[in-house]
C-alpha cells in the first residue's frame, strides 16, 4: 500500500507554531510574575516562587499569585517600609529610619487590621527585645533604629500593643499619637502642620486645592494678620481661604505636643503655641480646648466626601471623621496603584480602576492587603 507523506511538513510547522505560540505565552506569565513579584515585595523572586505565581496567572488566579508575593517578608521590611516612611516626615523623605509610626502601619497591614483605624484606634507595633536591641521607649527611637539596624523580621516579630499602655499618652488616636508623628508634626509651629500632612498622606489634599474664601473665617486665630502688606483684601482672598477651614479643625491636637522627645498629650491644657503671636490680631480666635468643627462640609470641598460628625472634641474624633471620608478610600487606592504601576491613573480607564479598587477596599473594612492584591494585578502587564 502506498503511503502519502506529503502533508507532513503542513503539520510539523503547525507543531512548532503551536509550540512557539505556547512557549510565548509561559514566557508571558513567567514576566508578569517577575514583575507583580519586585513591585509588590521590591525583591526578585526565587526560582521556585516564580514558577509558582507564573503557573498561577496561567491558571486564570493572578490574585493568588499576588498573594504568594506578600508573604515575602521584604513586603514589610524593605516595599512597605519606604512607601509609608514619607509620610513620616515633612520632607516627605522615604529614606529615613524605621519608626513607631511606619511600624504600626507595618502592623496593621500585616494583621489585616482595617486601616482607617490607623487614624483613631489604639494601637502601637513594637518588636522584641535582647540580641541589642533595647525596649521600647516614648522618648528616643532607639528600639525600631535597632531593629532595622540587626534586621529584624518585621513581618514575623512585630507586637501589637495599645499605644496608651505602652507610652502612657493620654488619648488614642492612632499613629497621630505615635512618637514619630509628634517628631514631624507637633514639633515647634502651632500644629496646623499635624493637620496639614494628615490630610496630604491620608486624603491626598493639600489645603492650596481646599482653598475655599466662602467659608466664614471665625475660628481664624490671633496670629493671622488680617491685612497683611497693609491689605484686607489679601487676607479675604488668599488667607481665609486655607485658614477658615484648617484652623477649624486644628483645635483637635491644642493638648498636644512634642517635648524632651516624646509625643506629649495634656488634657485641659491648651498648648501655649496655640497663642504664638498673638497680638498679630488681638480680636481672632481663642483656642479654649480642644475643639474642632469642619466648616468644609459645604461649598466646593464637599467634594471629599465628608461622612460621620462635622465636630467633635481631640484628635480621635477628627481621624474617626476623616477615615470615613470618601476621600481616605480614593487616596489610598491611589497611592497602592501608583506605587504598583509606576505611576499615577492617568487614563480614563486607571482613573476608573482606580474608582472601583477604592470602593472595593471600602467594601473590604479597608484590607490593604486586598488592595494590594487587586491592583497588583491590574498592573502586572504595565
Amino acid at each position: 500500500m502506498t503511503r502519502n507523506y506529503g502533508y507532513l511538513p503542513d503539520i510539523i510547522c503547525i507543531l512548532i507554531s503551536l509550540f512557539l505560540v505556547l512557549e510565548t505565552a509561559q514566557a508571558s506569565s513567567r514576566d508578569q510574575a517577575y514583575r507583580m513579584h519586585n513591585r509588590i515585595a521590591g525583591v526578585p523572586p526565587s526560582a521556585q516562587v516564580l514558577s509558582q505565581m507564573a503557573a498561577l496567572i496561567d491558571q486564570g488566579r493572578a490574585e493568588d499569585a499576588a498573594k504568594i508575593a506578600i508573604e515575602n517578608p521584604y513586603f514589610y521590611n524593605l516595599s512597605l517600609k519606604k512607601w509609608i516612611s514619607s509620610w513620616t516626615n515633612e520632607d516627605e523623605n522615604d529614606d529615613v529610619s524605621l519608626n513607631d509610626f511606619t511600624a504600626t502601619l507595618l502592623g496593621i497591614i500585616r494583621d489585616e487590621v482595617p486601616f482607617d483605624r490607623a487614624l483613631y484606634d489604639d494601637i502601637l507595633y513594637i518588636g522584641p527585645t535582647g540580641n541589642g536591641v533595647p525596649t521600647y521607649s516614648p522618648d528616643n527611637n532607639a528600639h525600631y533604629i535597632a531593629l532595622e539596624d540587626q534586621r529584624v523580621d518585621l513581618k514575623a516579630n512585630l507586637q501589637k500593643r495599645t499605644l496608651t499602655g505602652v507610652t502612657g499618652i493620654g488619648e488614642a488616636a492612632g499613629v497621630m499619637g505615635t512618637r514619630a508623628f509628634g517628631e514631624a508634626f507637633y514639633t515647634d509651629g502651632t500644629n496646623r502642620r499635624a493637620l496639614r500632612f494628615t490630610f496630604t498622606n491620608f486624603l491626598c489634599n493639600d489645603f492650596e486645592a481646599l482653598s475655599d474664601t466662602t467659608r466664614a473665617d471665625h475660628r481664624v486665630r490671633q496670629d493671622v494678620d488680617r491685612s497683611p502688606g497693609g491689605d484686607s483684601n489679601v487676607y479675604r482672598n488668599k488667607c481665609a481661604g486655607c485658614h477658615a477651614g484648617m484652623d477649624g479643625l486644628a483645635g483637635a491636637y491644642a493638648f498636644y505636643d512634642f517635648q524632651d522627645g516624646r509625643t506629649v498629650y495634656q488634657s485641659g491644657e491648651v498648648q501655649s503655641k496655640y497663642f504664638n503671636n498673638k497680638d498679630t490680631f488681638p480680636d481672632g480666635y481663642k483656642t479654649q480646648g480642644d475643639d474642632w468643627i469642619n466648616l468644609w462640609i459645604t461649598g466646593q470641598n464637599k467634594a471629599v466626601g465628608w461622612n460621620g460628625e462635622s465636630s467633635g472634641n481631640g484628635a480621635k474624633s477628627l481621624g474617626k471623621m476623616l477615615a470615613s471620608t470618601e476621600a481616605f478610600p480614593n487616596c489610598m487606592a491611589k497611592r497602592v496603584f501608583t506605587k504598583l504601576c509606576l505611576h499615577e491613573p492617568k487614563s480614563d480607564d486607571e482613573i476608573s480602576h482606580v474608582k472601583s479598587l477604592a470602593s472595593e477596599f471600602k467594601n473590604s473594612s479597608y484590607n490593604m492587603k486586598n488592595l494590594f492584591t487587586k491592583t497588583a494585578v491590574k498592573c502586572m502587564g504595565d
